[in-house]
């Protein structure tokens, strides 16, 4: 969409306020208002300033002056918003130099596509993330010096069976890995799926399908067609934009949260790749699965440094909760066509066209922009020094005899062990500027802040452990 046609769709809608949006490092959306008197074609060119120094991660009160350039083609009128309301997403830009902000996830996501191109393997990459989410009534929780607690309410809850509900407990609801995929009124929130897709329809995300996935108390996923790196980062944005804010319209509470509850799946985000020169996609050969070469060393970069990006893939301390061995995690770096168990899978498809690779092991509360980029810099590394990943699992990864399952590699079994990977192995990322040795001091940092702040915390489960020893 062209500025031109942006200032239509601001007079057609009678927009009364456009809002900027970007993204922080941890991935969450952040958004100024202004009133349609003081938005005009100039704001596409000089920017909009905004301090900076308040975003985690980002720069200090010393160099905190940024401005937020507006992409045009991102332009949508906001579902949610009382009043017409214009979204614009933006890229940070520093006014020192007039470039992308070395620290602005949007602006490093350019740079991993430019850089695909200056490299000359490919021009463009395709990513199709699925990230899986839960939909709660409500939730409650409490840190405090006197104790911890959590309360989830759902009456979708396996345990929710001997529990009154206002209007009777209707005793229609999924059992633990029960949720995939019973008609209503088993599944009962296929209405809210339903009206989330029909407003990311109307947002320019187009969906594909839509389901209950394998949790009890609610657990959904809604799959939207691949896209351009950048694209598809922005769709992902809209993406948790729209669950969120419809489930809260509802009265529910939706969370990405890896593993919000004990005792049954948490939620992946797999990402589904492929990169493509000229219009050919270079995935597609006579290979395993009909994989090209080319393909094979994409896979064998990623999991050359799938540790490293753990610390992008899987941001959270909870992110390693889902990441448990002999627990059906995607926890073993292997790759297969079949086995859902290995951390890579080449999916079935009838067309070169849609030939792909799917990395498993990602969680939805990565940064889109951040996890796309790295992981797209780790398969073109793979590709470079031709990394083979070498033979295929057929076997059920699950279930191997020790000494087998001793051989094959694991993801990190922790968000500081990931963080250390990332220290580590972190020159694939810095090629071409896509990430910078500063950015990756700035996270770690800011991760291990998260670490801490769990690892300094007394867990309940430990009262059950230590309280009479």
């Amino acid at each position: 969409m062209s500025v031109a046609n942006v200032m239509k769709m601001v007079k057609e809608n009678d927009i009364k306020f456009v809002d900027f949006r970007f993204t922080d490092t941890r991935g969450k959306e952040q958004h100024v208002t202004v009133p349609v008197s003081h938005f005009n074609e100039d704001k596409f060119t000089e920017g909009h300033a905004f301090d900076g120094s308040s975003i985690g991660g980002w720069k200090g009160i010393q160099a905190s002056d940024m401005q937020l350039m507006p992409d045009p083609s991102t332009a949508n009128i906001d579902p949610f918003m009382d009043e017409p309301t214009l979204i614009l997403t933006c890229d940070v830009v520093d006014p020192t130099d007039g470039k992308g902000y070395d620290r602005d996830p949007r602006s490093l996501a350019k740079r991993a596509e430019a850089y695909l191109k200056s490299s000359g393997l490919g021009d463009t990459a395709y990513f199709g993330p699925e990230p899986e989410f839960f939909i709660f009534d409500s939730i409650q929780w409490d840190v405090a010096m006197s104790g911890c607690s959590v309360r989830i309410n759902s009456e979708e809850g396996a345990w929710a069976s001997n529990e009154k509900f206002e209007g009777g407990n209707t005793g229609h609801r999924p059992g633990v890995k029960g949720g995939y995929f019973p008609v209503p009124p088993v599944d009962s929130l296929h209405d809210i799926r339903s009206a989330m897709c029909t407003t990311l329809e109307a947002m320019g995300v187009p969906v594909e399908v839509h389901h209950h996935e394998v949790a009890t108390a609610g657990q959904c996923e809604i799959g939207t067609k691949f896209s351009t790196l950048t694209q598809r980062a922005d769709w992902t944005q809209i993406q948790k934009y729209v669950i969120l804010n419809t489930a809260h319209a509802y009265g529910k509470t939706a969370t990405f949260m890896p593993k919000p509850f004990a005792g049954d799946n948490g939620s992946g985000m797999h990402v589904h790749q492929s990169v493509w020169k000229d219009g050919k996609n270079l995935f597609a050969g006579n290979g395993y699965a009909g994989l090209s070469e080319f393909a094979l060393y994409y896979i064998g970069g990623i999991i050359k440094h799938a540790r490293a990006l753990n610390a992008i893939t899987n941001p959270g301390t909870n992110s390693y909760k889902r990441l448990v061995p002999h627990f059906e995690a995607p926890v073993k770096l292997a790759y297969s066509a079949k086995n859902r168990s290995a951390s890579i899978r080449i999916p079935f498809v009838h067309s070169d066209k849609a030939r792909r690779v799917e990395a498993r092991f990602p969680d939805p509360i990565a940064n889109p922009y951040l996890a796309f980029s790295a992981l797209l810099m780790a398969g073109l590394d793979g590709v470079q020094n031709k990394i083979h990943p070498g033979e295929a699992a057929t076997k059920d990864l699950y279930h191997l005899p020790p000494e087998e399952d001793a051989q094959i590699p694991t993801v990190c079994a922790s968000l500081e062990q990931a963080l250390e990977a990332l220290d580590a192995d972190r020159e694939f990322l810095t090629k071409g500027g896509v990430f910078t040795n500063d950015w990756i001091d700035a996270y770690i940092a800011l991760k291990m802040e998260e670490v801490n702040k769990v690892r300094m915390t007394p867990h309940p489960v430990e009262f059950g452990l230590y309280y009479s020893c």
